[in-house]
């Protein structure tokens, strides 16, 4: 099987995982062309990176989430649909021609629009913004709910399903049958809370309407929505020893936080590298998140993964024969490489938008509560960027993301019950939270968490166990004005 073959089997169920790294070892970073730092900038970096002890006023160029790349806070709904301030002015057209890629509706093959058919034969949306509503996050949903699934292998890993493939595809062109029909239900779960307040969390259930047979038993599945896209690009230049520095699977320093950096095998350059993307970080690079979207969402063949029919399992004979897109015009493939340069162009250099009320004595004292609380062990704030030798945004930069990019137990509640490469069924990525503030104004709605559920960012904290069981019983406790105050912090992201 060939190193893109087993490289989509990885990202469909997690085969070509490589396992986890911790601090002193060394992973490449092909996708980067970088400059060493010097001692110097290492030890101004170092002092820059210590959490703040002031918590009376904002700390240096916190407002600045993305660095020089950062853009204003606007009040419309394109919030994250912005460009990055330092993306330089000769690679703006091809920005544009990304955001047209992204936001393009593919239609089914044979058809008179050449350039835009070969979609499915099954297939999740019509387009990348169909998911990502407004470059931001995707909601819980009977259409917005993907939905991986995967059996045991055996040998302690997992594979595609024989039959469904690596996802439950709801979508089908003309003359093909989707795979299931999908329905949610839920149940309400009262949290007390200190001070008289209390809160109702969503516990999900879902109900498939399988079309092509039953899933049999072992079989394991996990939805998912769609992440917001806001600086992608600078989550990929952070230096991969900075997050391996970070771990500590073993919880040598007793915190009860003991993150995992997953490692994977690149599609792209063949080598182990840090897993950064995707909710259980499988995921290397944006190029390689681009692609595969491309061909499980969407049923398009791309230069990583060249097969035209998606995620069609073998025995799916009708699906794979069915007609295609690929144009020798371009290179065979239905998204060509000039086009998937536009839109890892694009998909990088999304902005994140300023941080709001920074200078709140509110915002200022659940900042304090967040660092007080924990929340800050995983949600690491901030981080400097490689030194980069070309003129590519995100050079260099202080940003403000609050991630570790490291797999974490997040107890009971949330498990899914599904490994994913060395992720375990309970584990996954820690979330950036940039933009958090912004989400129902940019999608229409609220909704968090891996799959949605929660309705509130109050929710989404509520649901946080494991590791982050102690951060969440001091919420639970807080008197409901530093409650707030925390609320109020974690809105002006």
């Amino acid at each position: 099987m060939s190193v893109q073959k087993r490289a989509w089997w990885g990202f469909a169920a997690g085969l070509v995982c490589v396992g986890w790294a911790s601090a002193g070892e060394n992973l490449a970073e092909p996708h980067l062309s970088v400059v060493p730092r010097t001692t110097q900038e290492q030890a101004r970096i170092d002092a820059i990176l210590q959490p703040p002890t002031d918590f009376s006023k904002p700390e240096t160029y916190e407002a600045l989430s993305g660095g020089a790349a950062t853009a204003p806070r606007r009040t419309d709904g394109r919030a994250f649909s912005q460009v990055a301030k330092d993306l330089p002015e000769d690679q703006r057209l091809d920005f544009e021609l990304g955001r047209a890629m992204f936001e393009k509706l593919w239609v089914a093959s044979p058809s008179s629009t050449r350039a835009s058919d070969g979609l499915g034969p099954l297939y999740h949306a019509r387009s990348c913004g169909s998911c990502h509503i407004n470059d931001g996050r995707g909601f819980s949903g009977t259409d917005g709910l993907l939905i991986r699934v995967s059996v045991p292998d055996g040998d302690g890993g997992t594979v595609p399903h024989p039959t469904y493939g690596g996802q439950l595809q709801q979508k089908a062109l003309s003359g093909m049958q989707a795979e299931f029909q999908l329905a949610i239900s839920y149940d309400e779960v009262v949290v007390a809370l200190a001070g008289g307040e209390s809160a109702s969390l969503r516990v999900p259930s879902y109900d498939f309407d399988l079309k092509q047979g039953p899933l049999g038993d072992g079989a394991m599945i996990s939805a998912r929505v769609a992440p917001a896209m806001i600086g992608l690009g600078l989550l990929e230049a952070i230096p991969s020893e900075t997050i391996l520095a970070l771990a500590d699977p073993e919880d040598a320093n007793n915190d009860g936080i003991s993150g995992r950096a997953n490692v994977v095998t690149s599609a792209e350059f063949g080598v182990p590298m840090l897993g950064r993307f995707g909710h259980k970080a499988t995921l290397p690079t944006v190029s390689e998140q681009a692609a595969a979207a491309f061909s499980a969402d969407l049923g398009l063949s791309t230069p990583l993964f060249p097969w035209h029919w998606g995620d069609c399992s073998e025995v799916q004979a009708d699906c794979r024969a069915a007609p295609h897109g690929g144009d020798p015009e371009r290179e065979g493939l239905e998204v060509d490489s000039r086009a998937m340069r536009v839109v890892n162009l694009y998909s990088r250099n999304l902005s994140v938008p300023a941080r709001s009320d920074v200078t709140s004595p509110m915002v200022l004292r659940g900042k304090e509560l967040f660092h007080v609380s924990g929340c800050a062990a995983c949600h690491i704030p901030k981080h400097v960027t490689h030194r980069l030798d070309q003129a590519i945004a995100g050079s260099f930069q202080l940003i403000w993301p609050y991630t570790d990019l490291l797999l974490h137990d997040m107890g009971d509640g949330l498990a899914d019950g599904r490994p994913d490469g060395s992720a375990t069924g309970r584990e996954w990525r820690t979330a950036p939270l940039w933009g958090l503030g912004l989400v129902a104004q940019v999608g229409g709605q609220q909704g968090y968490l891996h799959d949605g559920r929660a309705r509130t960012v109050l929710e989404a904290v509520l649901w946080h166990g494991g590791e982050a069981e102690t951060a969440k019983d001091k919420v639970v406790t807080m008197s409901p004005e530093d409650r707030a105050a925390l609320l109020a912090f974690l809105e002006s992201l």
